[in-house]
């Protein structure tokens, strides 16, 4: 009996050791946001010249947008006939204007703004993450998949149809997509916004030293061989969007002003199209209200009120400061430290590589040859089936993605481009399956003690 007693008290001890010690997500850091506001030199900048376009494109970017701006509290112009949400800082709101998801989806209100009639899909909750889908492959009247015609384009969620102020634009003419049917066939996936902070030091990383750091990488013990998403034009690196897909910034916002709020804008001059008008042979469509481009160059007017929308989103996010590091949360900061280390050692640091200098900046001295702590490569790599979307985009296939920057890490409520798990240890799991290049850092973190692994993981909430 006494043997026996023993041994329950040591397998009790056991278990209470392996729990105390056991490794967690320390979830998203308290205190300030830490992001959202301009760099140092453009805030320390006379308010009548640089700062002034930050603060001006910031305030658009927080605009909330109408079919044609005549509704009270939506001045924005050119929303529909299709979009995902009503405004940029709808969906790149947390921790701050700039940023990613917030707790709280914004899409589930804008769905029935002054009396659209939208229907949520199942994918789409109240408690998140803001999502985009996109269909893997056409299909046919049933709904079925036809898997020789692959699609990739994102399908906007939601209509403007029954707005006060979308006229004749109404369910007879236009309809939203049947999400259903996608979900029922496992032909849609989702992205969610990626963080903006810092977006101008990423664009201003000269090409040759990411060149010269991809050489420097090849053939490591880790089996890890990113490559680069290039424009197709002129050859140069792309480097904005969760396959890197967008070449700059300009480029990102005037793509997202046209896919997401559905404005057509000097980028994009065409509107969305819609399923209803290839089938229309040409006819009318009464759901596009607007003379394009809808957002365009204000002539006759002075001063910044000149420039368009997209120019000044993609101004807000060129002078938008990188996110601030905590030096001891959570953890403390020899917890931190350790951390970073075996975060190198175990092989994390090939892809989310810590450093790059920026080049040579024309426009403000916080762009001008500056450290960029953005923990990404910047190349896309192939992540393997349990990530995979099926999506092309560039040279980026159905597996490959852009290496997530992680800066800001710590302020992150969503994780993965499409927001499958808020838990850190989760988001190292799903980087490994059949042909990722990230199976030996993920069997290399797996191997480690549990306290080691805690170390990466208050690390990476440091960020």
């Amino acid at each position: 009996m006494k043997l026996r007693i023993t041994a329950v008290l040591t397998l009790s001890l056991l278990l209470f050791v392996s729990q105390a010690f056991s490794q967690s997500d320390p979830g998203i850091r308290g205190g300030p946001p830490g992001a959202g506001g301009p760099l140092p030199s453009v805030a320390a900048d006379n308010p009548l010249t640089i700062l002034k376009f930050f603060n001006d494109g910031q305030s658009r970017f927080q605009e909330v947008d109408s079919v044609k701006g005549t509704i009270a509290g939506e001045a924005g112009k050119g929303l529909g006939p299709r979009f995902n949400a009503m405004g940029c800082a709808r969906c790149h709101a947390f921790p701050a204007v700039g940023g990613t998801s917030p707790s709280v989806n914004p899409q589930i209100v804008d769905a029935g703004a002054d009396g659209a009639i939208n229907l949520p899909p199942s994918f789409v909750t109240l408690s998140g993450p803001v999502r985009e889908a996109r269909f893997v492959f056409f299909t046919d009247p049933a709904g079925n998949p036809i898997t020789s015609q692959p699609n990739g384009g994102v399908e906007d969620l939601f209509i403007i149809a029954g707005r006060s102020d979308a006229g004749p634009c109404t369910t007879s003419v236009i309809s939203q997509p049947d999400f259903a049917s996608a979900v029922a066939h496992n032909n849609v996936i989702f992205r969610i916004p990626t963080p903006l902070f810092g977006g101008g030091l990423v664009e201003n990383i000269e090409e040759t030293d990411l060149l010269s750091y991809q050489a420097s990488v090849a053939g490591n013990s880790f089996g890890i061989a990113g490559t680069f998403n290039h424009n197709g034009n002129d050859g140069t690196i792309a480097r904005f969007g969760w396959k890197a897909q967008n070449k700059s910034l300009e480029i990102f916002a005037g793509e997202a002003y046209n896919v997401e709020q559905g404005v057509s804008n000097e980028l994009f001059t065409q509107e969305h199209p819609t399923p209803e008008e290839e089938r229309s042979l040409g006819l009318p469509n009464p759901c596009k209200l607007n003379a394009t481009p809808e957002d365009h160059t204000n002539f006759n007017v002075g001063s910044i009120a000149t420039l368009s929308d997209a120019v000044q989103f993609a101004m807000f996010m060129r002078l938008l400061a990188p996110p601030d590091r905590s030096p001891d949360t959570p953890g403390g900061s020899a917890s931190i430290g350790r951390g970073e280390e075996f975060f190198n050692k175990i092989g994390c640091e090939t892809c989310h590589h810590n450093r790059f200098p920026s080049f040579s900046s024309s426009i403000t001295p916080s762009l001008d040859t500056q450290k960029v702590n953005l923990y990404s490569d910047l190349e896309i790599h192939h992540m393997g089936s349990t990530l995979a979307d099926n999506v092309s985009q560039g040279a980026a296939g159905g597996d490959q993605f852009r290496t997530a920057p992680l800066w800001g890490l710590g302020k992150r409520i969503f994780l993965l481009h499409d927001g499958r798990t808020p838990d850190l240890l989760k988001a190292i799991d799903q980087h490994s399956s059949p042909s990722s290049e990230a199976n030996t850092a993920v069997l290399n973190f797996n191997s480690l003690l549990s306290t080691q692994k805690q170390d990466i993981l208050n690390f990476l909430r440091s960020l």
